[in-house]
């Protein structure tokens, strides 16, 4: 079944951080209550015409981790006719896309909330601990592997042993994104940024510095998606979704079958075959930066350049503002903000940048985008190819 043109996002909404937290000491509930608050404004719609909940995570709120939608509809005064927890990490939200979707081209719900919220940063509850030590983490966690900074380490030595990539490529992706940031008045990290100071920063996992790593912030975001009928009525034009896919590989690092490529290579060709477009026709791409390796290896997975050739392909700062290649137009998990799965933030900029409203960012002639969530350690991915009519 192809959802090509079956729904629309017609709201997007987020709130903003000072240095990266929450104002006023906001819950994680409140947070979302506010970006689903906006979103729905934002389409010109009330949480009573709301009958489907996409809801992954609710960092900084421990035990209700296993009933985020149930929690959160609870929250907001919702009974929803449909559901959905799916948690596949910083890819959930794509997939919550093509979730939302296809239950609308089905007849199962008509408008879709999809809400994430996380008080990371605040709670401090973000950490380097390895994971439970479960099926193949069993061979990772007792012996020390930092996660995930250093499941993605192995993914960049193995990718500069086998095509010659160097740090100096990666840290061109660092560079390229603070450009983006810094024409975001939202963004956390807005100072100019060099090669050298992405090279001189700490080492945190070889041979991966510290500005090779995403920041940790809090956050909360929020998407509506209906049918074709109701996006008539909105407030806002339609953002259509063309196509989405989603896979995912592995569970710890060492079960990935190739650490060079992801599973990207399966979920972008299913979301290019069912959009109908070729990767010539993407306007600029949103791609899910939690390290600059997850930028590389995702760019040669989707097949916008060949295996080893990624570091060729962004050179020069063509993915900075300027660029023919525009991409994390918004400053990316590397500069504008990533509260513990940034997945659903990719989204929300895609659909301003269709919509033409990111001022001193905009990308010219936007008519189609390509977002890429990628969760765990480069274990999930999920595709959504987005269009305007």
């Amino acid at each position: 079944m192809s959802i090509k043109r079956s729904a629309a996002i017609v709201g997007v909404g987020d709130v903003e951080l000072e240095k990266g937290k929450v104002k006023d000491g906001q819950s994680v509930l409140q947070i979302q209550a506010i970006a689903a608050k906006r979103a729905l404004e934002d389409a010109g719609l009330t949480k009573d015409d709301v009958d489907g909940i996409f809801v992954a995570g609710l960092w900084g709120l421990p035990g209700v981790g296993s009933f985020p939608s149930v929690v959160m509809s609870e929250y907001l005064g919702i009974s929803p006719k449909y559901t959905d927890s799916t948690q596949i990490g910083g890819s959930a939200f794509e997939a919550h896309v093509g979730h939302a979707a296809a239950a609308i081209k089905a007849g199962l719900c008509e408008v879709a909330l999809i809400l994430y919220g996380s008080t990371q940063r605040s709670e401090k509850s973000r950490s380097l601990a390895g994971r439970p030590p479960v099926l193949t983490a069993q061979y990772e966690t007792p012996f020390g592997l930092p996660s995930p900074a250093g499941s993605y380490a192995m993914a960049a030595n193995r990718h500069m042993h086998e095509y010659g990539t160097k740090s100096e490529d990666l840290a061109e992706i660092a560079v390229a994104t603070r450009k983006w940031a810094q024409l975001n008045p939202n963004a956390t990290m807005r100072d100019p940024l060099t090669v050298e100071d992405v090279l001189n920063s700490p080492m945190i996992c070889d041979p991966l510095h510290l500005l090779d790593c995403c920041l940790v912030t809090d956050g909360a975001g929020a998407l509506i998606i209906v049918s074709p009928e109701r996006a008539k009525d909105c407030r806002k034009k339609p953002v259509w979704v063309l196509g989405q896919g989603e896979s995912h590989s592995h569970w710890s690092i060492q079960a990935m079958p190739d650490l060079t490529v992801t599973s990207a290579a399966i979920s972008g060709k299913t979301a290019f075959e069912m959009a109908g477009v070729t990767h010539e026709e993407i306007d600029f791409v949103q791609i899910y930066d939690s390290f600059t390796i997850t930028v590389l290896l995702t760019l040669e997975s989707l097949g916008f350049c060949k295996p080893g050739e990624g570091g060729d392909f962004i050179k020069n700062q063509r993915t900075a503002p300027g660029g023919d290649f525009p991409m994390n137009t918004n400053g990316g998990g590397l500069s504008y903000a990533h509260p513990g799965m940034y997945g659903i933030f990719l989204l929300i900029e895609a659909v301003r940048q269709l919509r033409g409203e990111c001022g001193e960012r905009q990308v010219k002639e936007a008519n189609i985008g390509l977002v890429n969530g990628t969760g765990g350690t480069l274990s999930s991915t999920s595709v959504v190819i987005l269009g305007r009519d």
